[in-house]
């Protein structure tokens, strides 16, 4: 038994040195204290096999897919919308409050009245000729943002045919003329402004502006804008300038110029003492009395005719009187503002319209000087050689 016991014992000690030595080559890599575990614990981690980052998984190109989609329904919601606000609405809602207190606020489309048969005046004035020549009679002038029918353009020397609004038949230069009616379209505008002075600067700026343009009486220009002492006006070149609020009447843009007294009519015609002479002219620059008249009545309410052998029929007829004994002409027959019409000089027994002369004092006429360069007062009595010319007088003011 003892020698079986220490048999077994020299076993045990055989296998556990030879357990020590496995563990030793097999489990230790080296000296150290610490023994690396066999198995999957503790390995390195693949990271492109556990993170992977291909397409498949990608978030952010999932992220963009699935974008498209709602940002063409936000597209879609957004035209919607604006279709609704900007077209259909602004149809549907007038037939809502039609007849309502709201219908007042709601804008209605402006009613334009001249199309594309007319013509507007884009300088301060220009002539219409009864030719298509430079050398032929003047009939009358027509004014800044005044607007002409078109008739034609089949014309020579860069003249085409017009008709005015008061069915005057001529020919003005082309180039005085725009085919953008804007700037004298009443709807299109807040104010209407009628030059009542000799004449009008308009500036490009509502202070220290430079000159553009400028304007004579009677001619009619659209504001959409009034500040302290001035307007803004839209001119037929497409340009806005500014006008000072003296000297200028304010109006309704579909309302005329009230009727006044005739002492205004008078007044007007007086700016124009010494201006030079021009036959058929409206302006400072050239006038001649029957432009005068027409210019200086139509500023103070009272349209009549540009043409001296239509002139002869306006308003009314005055009666003169004649002393009872001398036979002479009363002078107070004639009052001021009445417009006298004369035969020629050398021809006084004529009953044809040579010339004309408004009355702006008793005893007083306003007409072309005996140069035919300007217009003069000139004074005359029952014996002057004018009372013998006399063949109407008509009075257009009460």
């Amino acid at each position: 038994m003892k020698q079986e016991s220490r048999w077994l014992k020299q076993v045990k000690l055989k296998l556990s040195s030879a357990f020590k030595r496995k563990t030793k080559d097999d489990g230790v890599k080296g000296a150290g204290l610490f023994i690396e575990p066999d198995g999957e614990y503790g390995k390195a981690e693949d990271l492109a096999n556990v993170w992977s980052l291909d397409k498949a998984d990608s978030s952010v190109t999932e992220d963009s897919k699935k974008r498209w989609p709602r940002l063409v329904l936000a597209g879609s919601i957004f035209v919607i919308i604006m279709f609704f606000v900007f077209l259909l609405l602004p149809k549907v809602l007038p037939g809502f409050f039609k007849n309502t207190d709201i219908a007042l606020f709601i804008e209605k489309d402006p009613v334009l009245i001249y199309d594309d048969t007319y013509r507007v005046v884009k300088v301060s004035a220009s002539s219409v000729m009864s030719e298509d020549d430079i050398s032929s009679k003047r009939i009358t002038q027509v004014l800044m943002n005044e607007p002409v029918h078109f008739m034609s353009d089949d014309c020579q020397n860069g003249y085409v045919l017009i008709r005015t609004m008061d069915n005057i038949v001529g020919y003005v230069k082309g180039e005085d003329l725009s085919d953008d009616m804007s700037s004298c379209e009443p709807e299109l505008h807040l104010f209407k402004i009628v030059v009542a002075d000799i004449s009008k600067r308009v500036m490009s700026h509502a202070s220290n502006g430079t000159l553009i343009c400028e304007v004579t009486m009677n001619t009619v220009l659209f504001a959409d804008v009034k500040r302290d002492g001035v307007y803004q006006v839209q001119l037929p070149n497409g340009e806005n300038g500014w006008i000072s609020s003296s000297g200028v009447i304010e109006l309704d843009t579909k309302k005329n110029t009230d009727v006044v007294g005739v002492r205004y009519f008078v007044s007007s015609v007086l700016t124009m003492v010494n201006s030079t002479y021009l036959d058929g002219g409206l302006t400072k620059r050239g006038i001649s009395i029957q432009g005068l008249a027409y210019v200086s009545a139509s500023v103070n309410g009272i349209q009549i005719p540009r043409e001296l052998k239509d002139q002869i029929s306006c308003g009314t007829e005055v009666k003169l009187e004649y002393d009872a004994v001398t036979g002479a002409l009363l002078m107070d027959s004639i009052i001021p503002g009445d417009i006298v019409f004369l035969s020629d000089p050398y021809n006084p027994n004529s009953k044809e319209p040579y010339e004309a002369a408004i009355c702006t004092d008793t005893g007083v006429l306003l007409m072309r000087s005996s140069t035919g360069t300007s217009i003069k007062l000139t004074k005359f009595n029952a014996d002057s050689d004018l009372v013998k010319r006399i063949i109407t007088v008509r009075r257009v003011f009460s």
